[in-house]
């Protein structure tokens, strides 16, 4: 019978899809040991010769093939499971299987965020409560010759796709229209403001360090260097690739 060939790969399969969730575990494991060193000792990537954001990168790179594999072999084995199934379901079976699409469609975000680490799970979630809060963003590409940063409301998170959606309440003379914009970004362009009751997001800045500051009288940010710390300052521990620490003052 041809089913005994379909039931070994099917069982080969099942054993590939085992090992690409193990290694996934391993790399996030990682992951979570990178962030955990980068919160802790932010001012480590100032440091020649450093390579922690490079091997943080390759990490995700690692995670994202292992997981893009995952989908493949799913898929593989779902078309070898239908090979399998009798033709033409029954009605009944037919209403079950819609029924359990409906119900793969409105899971497929909870599986998407258990696919995740403990820690990226935490971070969607902070995103998702950020709707009607005020946050830094940057409005650029990242390939752009110059960052623009801006004071934008949230308005909506897109746990699916990972993507803020966010309004300029009070764009430039140069926009087009002269109204409000909106932009939709990825979470590594958002940068929450700290909470105003929680006294351990603010921190002194030493002469020197590089931060994010507001024009006064305005939403956009410019990047600084600080000369004095003459009061503390709510801060972002949040490092990008050019080795910024960003803060804002508390307004």
């Amino acid at each position: 019978m041809s089913s005994s060939p379909d039931i070994a790969g099917i069982l080969d399969n099942t054993k590939e899809l085992d090992r690409l969730r193990k290694e996934q575990e391993e790399v996030l494991v990682e992951i979570n040991k990178m962030h955990k060193k980068l919160q802790a000792t932010p001012e480590i990537v100032e440091k020649p010769g450093d390579i922690s954001l490079s091997k943080l990168k390759n990490l995700y790179i690692q995670a994202k093939e292992l997981s893009e594999s995952e989908v493949t072999v799913s898929n593989i084995l779902l078309t070898q499971l239908d090979s399998l199934l009798p033709s033409g379901p029954t009605g009944q079976q037919r209403r079950k299987l819609e029924g359990n699409e409906q119900k793969r469609k409105r899971m497929k975000v909870d599986t998407d965020v258990t696919r995740v680490s403990p820690s990226m799970r935490n971070q969607i979630e902070a995103y998702a409560s950020l709707k009607g809060e005020q946050v830094a963003a940057r409005v650029t590409a990242e390939d752009a010759e110059k960052d623009e940063w801006f004071v934008v409301k949230v308005i909506h998170f897109d746990r699916e796709t990972k993507e803020v959606e966010v309004l300029d309440e009070e764009p430039g003379d140069d926009e087009e229209g002269g109204g409000q914009r909106t932009y939709k970004l990825s979470m590594s362009c958002i940068l929450p403001f700290p909470k105003r009751n929680d006294p351990s997001s603010t921190q002194e800045f030493i002469p020197g360090k590089h931060v994010l500051a507001v024009y006064p009288g305005t939403t956009a940010l410019y990047k600084a260097t600080v000369i004095s710390t003459p009061r503390k300052v709510s801060c972002f521990s949040r490092t990008i690739s050019d080795s910024f620490q960003q803060c804002i003052r508390n307004q």
